[in-house]
């Protein structure tokens, strides 16, 4: 039997299957679902307090997706991502977001700032409450907004779609030490350096943040990555 998790309760301003789906997609990639454990829709449902067919409607996305795949007459069972293929994600993301935040900052008003700000707290106060689907869904928020000052819908959406194959198992323990709240913390320092002008100070502070996906937010050390060796 899988373990309870700590799904928030939904609102009714947007569709309950659309609400279950980012939750649950939140709930993957924080970890808190893991490879191995099956879940059902009636326990699922009963978290969320909810029916079980908008869950098993949020699961089939889920499928369809490849994020978790169908247990016949059981439930559903996150899909297993080794870490090769965690690390080809990170690289693309790197390859696709730091260029495109870099065009966001050129063009990024002082409103847009100021629209952005309180997301970036959001991710703070989440990290601070240790509340991980929070913290993984505000961050998920914040960057495609962001992002989406570049004028390009489509990057956006595949953004979207690599971040959530993404595995953090290491955040619950950061969460615990209290970390984690450093990372939340370059959030607002990606707005103090739009503010300024520092487009070289934040290359690096993007791609430091996107290198945590398979450092210490997967649960291992922290080093520089070594170049692939290139074929001739």
């Amino acid at each position: 039997m899988a373990h309870s998790l700590d799904l928030p309760m939904l609102a009714a301003r947007r569709s309950v299957r659309g609400q279950i789906a980012h939750a649950l997609r939140a709930a993957l990639v924080a970890g808190e679902m893991r490879p191995g454990e099956i879940y059902s829709a009636p326990a699922l449902a009963a978290q969320f307090g909810v029916s079980p067919t908008p869950v098993r409607e949020a699961m089939l996305d889920l499928v369809k997706e490849g994020l978790v795949e169908t247990v016949p007459n059981k439930g559903f069972r996150p899909t297993e991502l080794t870490d090769e293929e965690l690390d080809n994600i990170t690289e693309i993301r790197q390859l696709l977001e730091v260029p495109t935040t870099i065009r966001a900052a050129a063009v990024a008003t002082a409103d847009d700032l100021a629209r952005l700000r309180p997301m970036a707290q959001r991710i703070v106060e989440a990290a601070q409450e240790k509340d991980l689907i929070a913290y993984i869904e505000h961050d998920r928020v914040f960057h495609l907004e962001l992002l989406a000052l570049a004028g390009n819908a489509n990057l956006v959406s595949l953004v979207g779609e690599l971040r959530s194959r993404t595995r953090l198992y290491g955040l619950t323990r950061l969460a615990a030490n209290g970390e984690l709240a450093s990372s939340a913390a370059e959030h607002l320092q990606m707005l103090d350096l739009i503010a300024a002008n520092d487009r070289r100070g934040l290359e690096r502070l993007m791609n430091a943040h996107i290198g945590h996906v398979r450092g210490s937010w997967a649960g291992r050390e922290e080093r520089p990555r070594r170049p692939r060796s290139r074929t001739r």
